[in-house]
């Protein structure tokens, strides 16, 4: 062991006899011969050691050492001194031997670790094979593939890894010279699938020398046959990139990309086929007749030589047509079977595909090309093909058309064009027949091939724009995006672009059919896009969205999934995992692009069956398109054709619009035109969405075929909004007592079975009840689990009734305690008192009332009864109008008393005529009434105008300051008394009030707005220092609009205190809203406590603006003048001090903008953000913010007094 300088560092013999560190260790589980050995038998236990054989004579008997990926551990093969047979030994890196392999006859000299670390690839020569093995780093074998070569046709001299362990390179050397006396190589490329290695590539090798060597990135361009390769070596960073030093000195460099050879028709004959390379087998997989796993397949299509690539037939009509190019240059042309769809004798199976059949074998003539010198095949017409090769520098490409010759064994190059720059990719669009070329700088050609002469020209768009990939992509497509033909391209770092537009990244596979975009990504999700229902920045903007929650573009897989194809006209979506093996799948947006399409066009049996499959909600069959649905009713009930499925329909009717919430088109979509609504989905229905689809089905229906369609008949009534079960019933009666002649009609009895599965039994029982039709109730308490002798008696017990009373006593029983009264009633006057105990019980009294005559002595019995009930519950004014219309005058008169409806109770007493002593007394005690009430003006109209008091009336309107009222009876009745002993010593009384009560609000509202400037600067500060720590989690407290949040929406203690009391009881929540009003000093609330006082107080004094006018006017007529002035100037000045600082409380502070500007810090406008968003929650809050408004317009002054 040395260093990177060559100094060494430690030395260890290669050849021990120790196992290593890692030597197993017996545990003691028996003996061999009492173990189980397989299919071997009991044999394998006497089963004699094998002879060690020596290594093979060609082998160079040199050391090979191969060290893992991470340098911990390196393996070293060697031939041992004793048996000359080799052995690999596995060392870590202080040269401590791990392990040393088991004996391995013919194990060979080529030895290679895969970087992954997982095994230890060497070859081993078998008596009749010659296999490529795998070893463990225990030194145990572990697994192998058999090379397709004879055991002594050649020898391996190199096995290498790529760096990303997906590919196996096999360095063969012919073991005998061929007829030109030299000896030819080979370079097989391996990869492993689901278990099974597939040989993908073969680079065949000659050993003529070459006198002018060139370096080419693609292939060899040497004059001669390809000399053999001396040293090869994958490239460290670029995992598929291979290079090659040959003996002419010529540097060769291959680069391959991983594609799928898939079909690529349009139509509804394309097989979705899928074609696979291994060795000189191509295996193809018609995955729309079957889902095949790898590594079986449906066909297997045998060629002559190793195949070096597929390309499937681009022409219309063709698509399951294939080609297959051999590494030596010939080309095996497949076409699709004849013959169509038969039985056969025997078993009855039906062919429903042919397998391909070899048609023609063109060898392809290119004057001494190396190996992948004709490259990129495209078959683009029947006899037509389009290929790369090298062109005559090493910037260059030639794209040839080739076509077959005159006597169809070989292709001719009918024309060529040089491109400048080497063609890493060709690709062809089927329907326009556009053919584009990739460069390796990402440049895009349009091929024009349909002339004469093939010619390329840039590829552009609309505007003349050139058009290229920002990077070289390794998988590229032609789509169509809003009319306009794009190319699509992905490149090895996984980023997908539209032309030169990026559409996503983290994308890890995309195909394109049927007008749709269907690609994986690395975040595990399928998405599908609509291609001509999006723009470009359309895509680019759904591709950049999560998608919601029924975002029908966006579907979760499996980790690493990548699409294999997809089958045309169909929903099936077949990906393949990381370990091989294939899944199905129907991506949502797929399926509901085709639904829609089927409902279009009216296909509603086909739809159906589809949402059955992919249990789609059968709402949306009338949800996509109403109008359409009602009117093709008929329509739909002929195609469904089924009994079941018309129910099944049925039973999954609800009210939700399922094209707005499970199933809403994309966001990104064009909007379709509305559908028509249900109200409005055809001339003569309305309602609910239910009950129009039942009723039209069921009118239908029963139009159609009601016999057949006797179940779905019954459904419609059960499942809409108000289930029609007695209705229902009926029907079922009706099957039973006129049976239905018709073979396809149903017996009472099935549909009865049928009633029970889709209501509950015990419902339906009682609705039975509720038809008063005792055979239907015994029909179905038959079928249900009640015991005879519980509904026995109780029916027999209806049967001995009268008619009415029965049905009141079911109705009673069923608690339909209106339908009761009504046959109640219909039972004659001995049973009254039960319509009156039942009135009473229930509060039926409107529906008692509207049953007898108004001149009834019933009618008149249950209005009292009916006022008593008003009484109670504080209505006594309407207790009195009943009264009063059925004639109980005294009643009335006493319930309008009690209502203090003065004017309807005097009118009564008028109408009983009563004597002036009892009315005058009457008015004094509603006049009483009414002044504790604080109803003055009305009080002193009774005592007036009835009680003839006008003293007691001129009084009651001073207490009331009714100023010019009282003065007007003063005069009216000459009590000018009055005015000296009464009047001017209330005005006095009432101005010493005024002036006292306008000073207490102006020393109160002074005392507030000083304390609301406070608290908000000693909360201004506090914020700031918060923001100034970094801390914004607790700044929504400082500030008026936060501190009335939820305390879910705050950062304070004080709330979250509040929100644990707010669960326990109303009394609590109230009283924790009520400590948002408290004015106690330091509360987390009393800026907004303040806040409410404070509009409390500028409400209160704008409401005085009426009253201080009439006091005003009352002053100046006695002379108070004095007085008078001093009260309007008080009163202008308090207005005048609230008018102004309103600007001042509520703008500053409670209006919230984002605080920005060049001392502003990310927390601060965070802070001013969110308490921008949110909003108070209590109205009493809201009011609490909102600046008051003032009374301007009423004009209280009087000029007299300025």
């Amino acid at each position: 062991m040395m260093t990177k300088d060559f100094e060494p560092i430690t030395e260890v013999p290669i050849h021990q006899e120790d196992f290593g560190e890692g030597k197993f260790i017996t545990v003691g589980w028996g003996k061999k011969e009492t173990q189980f050995h397989g299919s071997e038998g009991k044999q394998a236990a006497q089963k004699r050691s094998t002879e060690v054989l020596p290594a093979v004579a060609w082998d160079d008997r040199k050391p090979r050492v191969t060290w893992r990926g991470d340098g911990q551990l390196f393996a070293l093969s060697a031939v041992c001194p004793h048996t000359g047979a080799r052995k690999v030994r596995v060392w870590n890196r202080e040269c401590v031997l791990q392990a040393t392999s088991e004996t391995i006859n013919g194990l060979e000299q080529a030895l290679c670790w895969k970087p992954s670390g997982s095994l230890i690839a060497s070859t081993q020569r078998h008596p009749n094979k010659h296999s490529v093995v795998f070893l463990e780093k225990n030194g145990l074998l572990h697994g192998d593939f058999t090379l397709p070569i004879h055991k002594d046709q050649a020898r391996v001299r190199e096995l290498l890894w790529n760096s990303d362990s997906t590919v196996l390179a096999v360095w063969l050397e012919d073991m005998k010279p061929g007829e030109d006396g030299h000896t030819n190589t080979q370079i097989q490329l391996w990869c492993v699938g689901n278990y099974h290695w597939y040989l993908k590539q073969s680079l065949r090798f000659g050993a003529g020398e070459c006198v002018e060597g060139q370096c080419v990135e693609g292939a060899c361009v040497s004059p001669s046959a390809s000399p053999s390769p001396v040293c090869v070596c994958w490239d460290p960073e670029r995992p598929l990139v291979l290079h090659l030093l040959t003996r002419a000195w010529s540097c060769l460099t291959y680069r391959w990309g991983w594609a799928t050879d898939r079909s690529h028709g349009d139509g509804p004959h394309d097989n979705a086929n899928v074609a696979v390379i291994d060795g000189d087998k191509v295996l193809v997989t018609a995955f729309a007749q079957c889902v095949v796993p790898p590594p079986m397949s449906s066909f297997e299509l045998q060629c002559p030589a190793p195949v070096a690539m597929v390309t499937f037939c681009s022409e219309e009509g063709r698509p399951n047509d294939l080609a297959a190019l051999t590494d030596d240059t010939r080309l095996c042309v497949y076409r699709q079977g004849e013959g169509g769809a038969s039985a056969s004798a025997a078993g009855g199976f039906k062919t429903i595909t042919h397998p391909p059949e070899l048609s023609n074998t063109y060898r392809v003539e290119l004057g001494g090309a190396g190996p992948l010198g004709l490259r990129l095949v495209v078959w683009i017409r029947e006899h037509s093909f389009l290929g790369v090769t090298d062109g005559e520098h090493l910037d260059q490409s030639k794209v040839l058309l080739l076509k077959p010759s005159t006597n169809g064994s070989t292709l001719e190059i009918s024309s060529e064009v040089c491109v400048p720059g080497q063609v890493i990719s060709v690709c062809h669009s089927g329907r326009s027949n556009t053919v584009l070329l990739q460069l390796e700088d990402g440049q895009l050609h349009k091929l024009l091939w349909e002339g004469c002469e093939l010619a390329t020209v840039p590829w552009t768009n609309s505007r003349g724009s050139p058009v290229n990939f920002p990077q070289p992509c390794e998988h590229t497509a032609l789509c169509s995006v809003s009319g306009e033909e794009y190319p699509l391209g992905l490149t090895d770092r996984a980023h997908l672009y539209l032309g030169d537009t990026e559409l996503a990244s983290g994308v890890s596979s995309f195909v394109v059919c049927d007008d749709f975009l269907l690609l994986t990504t690395h975040t595990h999700t399928c998405r599908c896009l609509q291609l001509n229902a999006h723009t470009t920045r359309g895509l680019v903007s759904a591709l950049g969205s999560d998608g919601g929650q029924n975002d029908e573009t966006l579907r979760r897989v499996e980790r690493g999934s990548r699409i294999v194809t997809m089958v045309t006209h169909d929903t099936r979506l077949i990906l393949q995992m990381p370990r091989g093996n294939l899944e199905t799948i129907h991506h949502r947006a797929l399926v509901l692009a085709q639904l829609r399409k089927k409902l279009d066009s009216l296909k509603f049996r086909e739809a159906f069956e589809v949402m059955r499959k992919q249990r789609i909600n059968l709402n949306l069959i009338y949800d996509h398109n109403p109008k359409a649905f009602l009117e093709n009713v008929e329509m739909f009930v002929k195609q469904v054709d089924s009994v079941n499925h018309i129910n099944l329909f049925l039973t999954e009717l609800r009210e939700e619009d399922t094209t707005k919430s499970m199933y809403p088109p994309p966001t990104h979509c064009p909007p379709a035109p509305a559908p028509a609504p249900p109200l409005a989905s055809a001339p003569g229905h309305s309602g609910k969405k239910v009950d129009i689809v039942c009723d039209t089905l069921r009118t239908t229906m029963e139009q159609l075929n009601p016999d057949r369609y006797c179940l779905c008949i019954l459904t419609t009534h059960v499942k809409k909004t108000v289930p029609e079960l007695e209705t229902a019933l009926q029907k079922v009666h009706q099957l039973r007592v006129h049976p239905a002649g018709s073979a396809e009609a149903v017996g009472a009895e099935e549909a009865l079975k049928y009633l029970l599965f889709l209501v509950d039994v015990n419902e339906l029982y009682t609705h039975s009840l509720g038809t008063y039709d005792f055979t239907l109730v015994l029909m179905v308490a038959e079928k249900s689990q009640k015991d005879p002798k519980e509904y026995l008696p109780f029916l027999n017990m209806l049967k001995s009734l009268e008619p009415n009373y029965q049905r009141y006593t079911i109705d009673t029983h069923l608690k339909r305690y209106s339908k009761a009264l009504t046959h109640l009633s219909k039972c004659g006057e001995e049973h009254f008192p039960e319509v009156l105990n039942l009135v009473k019980d229930q509060q039926l009294y409107k529906e008692a009332l509207s049953l007898y005559a108004a001149d009834s002595p019933q009618y008149r019995e249950l209005s009292g009864a009916y006022a008593e009930y008003l009484v109670e519950r504080g209505q006594a004014e309407q207790a009195g109008l009943l009264l009063w219309r059925c004639g109980e005058l005294g009643r009335a008169l006493q319930a309008f008393v009690g209502g203090v409806s003065w004017r309807h109770a005097l009118s009564v007493a008028m109408q009983m005529s009563l004597p002036p002593d009892q009315l005058a007394l009457l008015a004094r005690d509603l006049a009483e009434k009414l002044l504790e009430q604080r109803r003055y003006t009305e009080a002193s109209v009774l005592l007036e105008q009835y009680a003839k008091d006008c003293e007691e009336a001129i009084s009651a309107l001073i207490t009331g300051a009714a100023w010019e009222e009282a003065l007007r009876l003063v005069h009216l009745y000459s009590r000018q008394d009055i005015i000296e002993t009464n009047l001017k010593p209330a005005l006095l009384e009432a101005y010493s009030t005024q002036a006292l009560f306008l000073e207490s609000q102006r020393a109160l509202f002074t005392r507030h707005q000083s304390r609301l400037a406070v608290v908000r600067e000693e909360k201004e500060k506090a914020k700031l220092e918060m923001l100034e720590e970094g801390d914004c989690g607790e700044v929504e407290l400082y500030s008026e609009a936060s501190s009335v949040l939820s305390a879910s929406q705050t950062g304070s203690r004080y709330t979250h205190s509040n929100s644990r009391i707010s669960a326990r009881s109303s009394k609590n929540r109230r009283k924790a809203e009520g400590k948002k009003f408290s004015l106690k000093e330091g509360s987390p609330f009393e800026d907004t406590a303040l806040l409410h006082a404070l509009t409390h107080i500028t409400h209160t004094v704008d409401k005085m603006r009426e009253e201080v006018q009439g006091l005003l006017k009352a002053l100046v007529l006695f002379q108070y003048d004095d007085q008078a002035g001093a009260l309007q100037r008080d009163y202008s000045l308090l207005l005048t001090l609230i008018e102004s600082n309103i600007p001042h409380i509520w703008t500053q502070h409670t209006t919230n903008t984002p605080v920005t500007g060049p001392n502003s810090t990310a927390n601060s406008i965070t802070a001013s953000f969110q308490q921008q968003r949110a909003p108070p929650t209590g109205q009493q809050d809201t009011e609490a913010l909102t600046p008051p408004k003032m009374r301007t317009t009423v004009k209280w002054k009087l000029s007299v007094l300025d």
